[in-house]
């Protein structure tokens, strides 16, 4: 089911929900891939990968091969990712220490990456972190080395705050996770390819134009594809 944007944004516009954002994700992934799957919203992607693709899924923890999220009922809470979420692991599947995962990581064995973020700069900067608060809670995580070490970084997320502030900006505010990293944006507004500091529009929500996506993300140059 979509949801309608707040009328005081777009009152025509129908967001898509995060099933349908983490199936577009899964849709660009390409066959013979090995993927890592950020903590949060980019884990559903796992449920929407197709059987006809063979895409390896790894998970900082030490886990690699894993499949769809269990059935309720049949989680095994010893096999979990590095969100402490119960997985599936198919077969030839395994797990092994995480200091070799990172290894994998850092050493550019991966071929994407899927993170969630509080702000994306137009220059692909990712800030994922810290919000910067004053009583927020910094958790990196391995999100620094799945940024760096992956040979491309999408990230998921919604496109405003509850505020109804864009997270697309010119320049982040918060402490960087990545420079220059985020090559693709998935949100429920739109599908977004970020290079040479614009970003260039590959699908947009139904009943959002361009233009009205331009007045919600001030300072940010796009264009459509």
């Amino acid at each position: 089911m979509t949801q309608a944007l707040a009328p005081s944004v777009a009152p025509a516009v129908v967001r898509w929900t995060r099933d349908q954002i983490a199936a577009r994700v899964a849709r660009d992934i390409p066959d013979g891939a090995v993927v890592n799957l950020g903590i949060g919203l980019p884990t559903a992607v796992a449920n929407h990968l197709s059987s006809d693709k063979e895409i390896v899924l790894h998970s900082e923890n030490g886990v690699i091969g894993m499949g769809p999220a269990p059935e309720a009922g049949a989680e095994d809470f010893d096999l979990i990712n590095a969100g402490k979420q119960p997985v599936t692991l198919l077969p030839g599947g395994c797990f092994f220490h995480h200091a070799d995962s990172f290894s994998m990581m850092r050493g550019g064995h991966l071929d994407v990456c899927v993170l969630g973020a509080f702000q994306v700069s137009a220059g692909g900067d990712l800030a994922n972190w810290h919000t910067g608060a004053a009583d927020a809670i910094p958790a990196v995580g391995g999100a620094m080395d799945l940024a760096i070490g992956a040979k491309k970084t999408f990230v998921m997320m919604d496109y405003l705050t509850k505020g109804g502030q864009a997270k697309l900006v010119p320049a982040c505010s918060y402490p960087l996770t990545g420079v220059g990293c985020v090559s693709r944006l998935y949100t429920d507004l739109a599908v977004i390819d970020l290079a040479d500091g614009a970003g260039r529009v590959i699908d947009l929500a139904p009943g959002l134009s361009l233009e009205a996506l331009r007045a919600l993300t001030p300072g940010v140059t796009l264009h459509l594809s």
